[in-house]
């Protein structure tokens, strides 16, 4: 399963975010934050982010693993009630 951040209906991941919508969103970060704290704030995000894609990526790896291993230790489970 590949994880992207558009869905069929090009939705920034299942909400209904346009372009008008993100810079909405933007421009009142931009009043909220300021425009020198806003990069600082965007770097963390984006961090954030790679952090937890790996973290994902690292869970759904290691629960293919035990799965594979399970099926490995069922197969022969059943080789040896065949045998």
């Amino acid at each position: 399963m590949q994880w992207n951040t558009l869905d069929s209906h090009g939705d920034i991941m299942g909400w209904n975010l346009g372009f008008p919508e993100l810079v909405i969103i933007f421009v009142v970060a931009l009043l909220v934050f300021g425009p020198r704290k806003l990069p600082e704030l965007g770097k963390s995000l984006g961090k954030s982010l790679a952090e937890f894609k790996r973290a994902t990526n690292d869970l759904k790896r290691t629960w293919e693993e035990e799965v594979k291993a399970e099926e490995e230790d069922l197969k022969k489970i059943q080789q040896d009630l065949n045998s």
